[in-house]
Parts: C-alpha cells; sequence; structure tokens
C-alpha cells in the first residue's frame, strides 16, 4: 500500500496540473482525487514491502529443503 504521503503527493500533483480556469476548484479536486486513488488502491491485491520479504525468505527456506530432499532421492535411488 502506498504510504498516505505519497498519496497526498499524487493528489496535488493532479491538481497543480489542472488548467488555470479550474484552480479555483484545485483543494475539493485534491481532495477527490486523493480519496479516488485510495479506494482504487484498496481494490488491489498489495503487500507490504515486509511481508514481500517475509514470503521471500520462506520461499529461499523452501527451495533449499527441496534441493536438499531432490539430492537426498537422487542418493537413495543410486543405492
Amino acid at each position: 500500500m502506498l504510504p498516505p504521503q505519497k498519496l497526498e503527493q499524487l493528489a496535488r500533483q493532479l491538481a497543480d496540473n489542472l488548467p488555470p480556469g479550474l484552480k479555483a476548484g484545485a483543494d475539493d479536486f485534491e481532495h477527490k482525487a486523493r480519496t479516488l486513488l485510495q479506494g482504487q488502491l484498496m481494490k488491489l491485491d498489495l503487500v507490504s514491502r515486509e511481508e514481500f520479504d517475509r514470503q521471500t525468505a520462506v520461499l529461499a527456506k523452501t527451495r533449499a529443503m527441496v534441493e536438499r530432499l531432490e539430492a537426498r532421492l537422487n542418493e537413495l535411488e543410486n543405492k
């Protein structure tokens, strides 16, 4: 999930890029853009960096275990 500061920055950038005639509604637009972005991001199936790193470690451990088991199986089959 994006940190709130990043969402605010993105919403602010969108508001800053509005044509000059629409600048009066920029604050309202920024609020609505932030809400819309946050809502859409919540719908995505995202994980935090910490969870990703944990799962990467679990995968590496599992992969090492599978390799050891395959080597053991090959050794037993060759006997």
